[in-house]
């Protein structure tokens, strides 16, 4: 038998009341210290935290609202993975409070998604405090990111979206031209990739990450915040990659038009800011940098 919800909740740490009577939720997850905060300005919304550091924002009410800049980003990459509407086959690496997956059930209802999460505890505290709509199609899975895409069959994804990160690190061996291997044999021929990377000056494992992809991808593009470019500040990145062309045009304008613009580099613009990088094999494979402390405060 499970513990009840009051002895787990004890267990966590237990709760306190934020604005109209929701209460946060802290409890010890396998990564840290896990946070559900709600959200002063929606009703039904809460953001997760893992040792202080956001991680997802989701709104119960409306999944379909995206408040995270860079989860607004793959949103878009999401709308334009295929025409509107259109159901499909999803792979999230890296679960956090199911934001994204929960977008695709709500923007493309009947698509078939897979998310794998490590941290079982998290998962467990998700699902109890912010359940999935059980019409949903999306089946989640405690496997470390690598392991569970390699229970993907071959070209059954027309999506995949890697958000990893583990004590705000993307862990090494999801860097490589080995692990890119195996994201080609389970997306399908016109399938995408997108990826979050953390990187903040001189930007050395961004570069990296461009180049990597580029091994095994012929159309590539990157959003991010201008200042991130720059090598101004840390700070998110979204690489997105696959073998057809890529909606270039409607994506530079989505970006440009967030409440916080992002700038698309694509082709020769993309090729001159990695800078002569090569591809990260798992032989040389390091985890991203760790982001300074104030990025947090």
């Amino acid at each position: 038998m499970g513990k009840s919800r009051n002895q787990e909740r004890e267990r966590a740490g237990g709760r306190r009341r934020g604005s109209g009577g929701a209460q946060a939720v802290t409890e010890t997850v396998d990564g840290g210290l896990a946070q559900l905060v709600p959200d002063p300005d929606r009703s039904r919304a809460w953001t997760l935290l893992i040792d202080g550091a956001p991680q997802s924002h989701v709104d119960l009410d409306d999944p379909s609202y995206l408040s995270f800049e860079y989860q607004r980003r793959l949103g878009h990459v999401i709308d334009l993975a295929a025409p509107p509407g259109r159901p499909v086959h999803a792979v999230h690496l890296g679960g956090g409070a199911f934001t994204l997956a929960r977008y695709i059930a709500a923007t493309r209802p009947r698509s078939t998604q897979q998310v794998v999460e490590r941290d079982a505890a998290l998962v467990q505290l998700v699902r109890r405090e912010l359940p999935l709509d059980q019409n949903a199609r999306i089946r989640v899975r405690s496997a470390d990111a690598r392991e569970g895409l390699a229970k993907v069959p071959d070209g059954w994804a027309d999506l995949i979206v890697a958000d990893v990160f583990s004590g705000a690190r993307t862990p090494a061996h999801l860097t490589s031209t080995e692990f890119l291997d195996e994201v080609r044999r389970a997306l399908g021929p016109a399938g995408v990739y997108a990826a979050n990377i953390a990187d903040g000056p001189p930007l050395a494992h961004l570069r990296g990450q461009i180049a990597t992809v580029a091994a095994r991808f012929t159309e590539l593009a990157l959003i991010a915040d201008p200042a991130v470019l720059r090598g101004k500040r840390f700070g998110n990145a979204i690489l997105v990659a696959s073998d057809r062309p890529l909606p270039i045009a409607e994506l530079t304008r989505r970006a440009a038009s967030d409440p916080h613009p992002g700038r698309l580099e694509h082709a020769r613009t993309l090729t001159d800011f990695t800078g002569g990088a090569v591809p990260v094999t798992d032989a040389a494979a390091i985890a991203s940098p760790a982001p300074p402390p104030s990025v947090f405060r």
